[in-house]
Parts: structure tokens; C-alpha cells; sequence
């Protein structure tokens, strides 16, 4: 069965029930959804997400000029959904997450508040490390939320921002690193797709129309790079979860929500 929830509002909606566990078990089906911008849900997607699937937690991983830019979704009308903010960006200015105090939409996305130097992949990983350097507050707020019942996690296209986010919940469940990057790059089979969705959006447009698509595309070796990173310098994603204030009881709360 497609783990991929159809919308008329966004594009990039699954769920990441069913993937393998190192020991033979799997994710739960129904806890756990990742997804791209929710700004354009018809009352038909809303009904589709809160009443059959029972969300009740919206994960939003985008920068607060995004927020802005964009506006209030239809999920922030819902009275049985808690929307939580959690931007991977460090918050330096009055406005954005960038240093500075007017709304620079040259920053809005992720891939744009540092250097471009060297190969796509190399840059995207530095991006994701970034994420936790800057925010790693946001990110373990972001797992805890996990365990407080049906959730969905997003951001602007759902794959950079939300995939360091969900890979990392992942490990914690245990799944096997092959499924971790199966995951990520699944978002490749709706890129085209979710470029078009961005392109309508001026916070985007003029971005995402300065690069070749191909660019965007969510490759295996950034996630096994990342993953890697995290290995080599502290020990596993766990490890560094736990430099920032995880604990032994995050760890087994999280597994409990997310594990079949």
C-alpha cells in the first residue's frame, strides 16, 4: 500500500508507518506524516487530515519570514490542532532568520543563509548541519512533540528542513539506514510537482527560477553523508541528541509513539 497521502493542497504528503526497525519490527502507520507547504489545504484536505487521519500536532519547520510572507494556514482555524513553530534557523534579526532587520526575501529559503562553495551535495550537507548547530533547541522540540499523538511535519517543499527532522526521529525508532534514506529521497517522485507548487509563491519564485531544477533533487548521498557526519562526530544522531539535552526517557517516549 502507497504510503503517499493525495491532497489538492500539497504534494508531498506521506506517511512513514511501515518502514523497517533493525530488529525486525516496523514504524506505526497513522503517528507520523511529513509533508510541504500546508498554506493552500482545501476544506477537503483539512477534513481528510484532522477528522480521518487525527492529526493534531503541525510540526512548522519554516523560518518566521516564511510565516509571515505566506500567512496563517487553514490547519491554525482548527480547534483540535496545535500548530508549533519551530524554525532551523538562527533567529538574529526583528523580521527573519537571517542577520538582519528587514524581510529579505534573497533569504527566505534554507539553502540561501550560507556561502555557496563547493559541489550541490557537499553544500546541502552543510545546510543540514547547520540546521542543528543553529537550532538544535527546535529540533528536540520538534521530536518531543512526537509523542504527544498524530503529527505532521513540514516545511516549504518538505525535503530539506522536514527530512533532518524525520531522519533523525527515525533512527531514534530504530529504523534501518537503508529505509532512513529511502524515505528522503522519495520526495524526488514529487519535485516536479512541488517546484510548481513554490513558483506560484513570490516568497519563492524568483529563487527557485535562478536554478536548474535538477538541483533541488534529494539525492541518497547528502542523507548517508549527513548521517555519517553524525557518526563520526558524535556517535550517532542519538549521540548528539543527547549533547543538547535528550534523555533516556525522550528516547524511550519517542520509540513507544513511532514503533508498530
Amino acid at each position: 500500500m502507497s504510503r503517499w497521502i493525495e491532497l489538492d493542497g500539497a504534494v508531498n504528503v506521506r506517511d512513514v508507518g511501515g518502514l523497517a526497525t533493525a530488529d525486525g519490527g516496523t514504524t506505526r502507520t497513522g503517528l507520523l506524516l511529513r509533508s510541504d507547504n500546508l498554506q493552500e489545504l482545501t476544506p477537503r484536505d483539512v477534513h481528510r487530515l484532522v477528522s480521518d487521519l487525527g492529526v493534531r500536532n503541525v510540526i512548522d519547520l519554516r523560518s518566521d519570514v516564511e510565516v509571515s510572507l505566506e500567512g496563517p494556514g487553514p490547519l491554525t482555524r482548527e480547534p483540535t490542532v496545535t500548530i508549533h513553530h519551530f524554525s532551523l534557523f538562527a533567529e538574529g534579526g526583528r523580521y527573519t532568520d537571517v542577520e538582519a532587520d528587514t524581510i529579505d526575501s534573497d533569504k527566505v529559503l534554507p539553502w540561501q543563509s550560507r556561502e555557496d562553495s563547493g559541489p550541490e551535495n557537499e553544500r546541502t550537507v552543510g545546510h543540514y548541519l547547520g540546521y542543528l548547530a543553529d537550532r538544535p533547541d527546535s529540533v528536540i522540540a520538534a521530536l518531543r512533540v512526537l509523542t504527544e499523538g498524530p503529527s505532521i511535519v513540514h516545511c516549504a517543499a518538505g525535503k530539506d528542513r522536514t527530512g533532518v527532522v524525520i531522519a533523525i526521529a527515525l533512527h531514534v525508532a530504530g529504523v534501518t539506514r537503508e529505509d532512513i534514506v529511502a524515505d528522503f529521497t522519495a520526495t524526488g517522485e514529487r519535485l516536479e510537482a512541488i517546484l510548481t507548487r513554490l513558483r506560484g509563491s513570490a516568497a519563492y519564485a524568483q529563487d527557485l527560477d535562478s536554478r536548474p531544477a535538477d538541483s533541488h533533487m534529494p539525492h541518497a548521498y547528502t542523507m548517508e553523508k549527513f548521517l555519517t557526519i553524525l557518526d563520526e562526530r558524535f556517535g550517532g544522531p542519538l549521540g548528539w541528541l543527547e549533547r543538547h539535552g535528550w534523555t533516556g526517557h525522550d528516547t524511550t517516549a519517542l520509540r513507544a509513539a513511532l514503533r508498530a
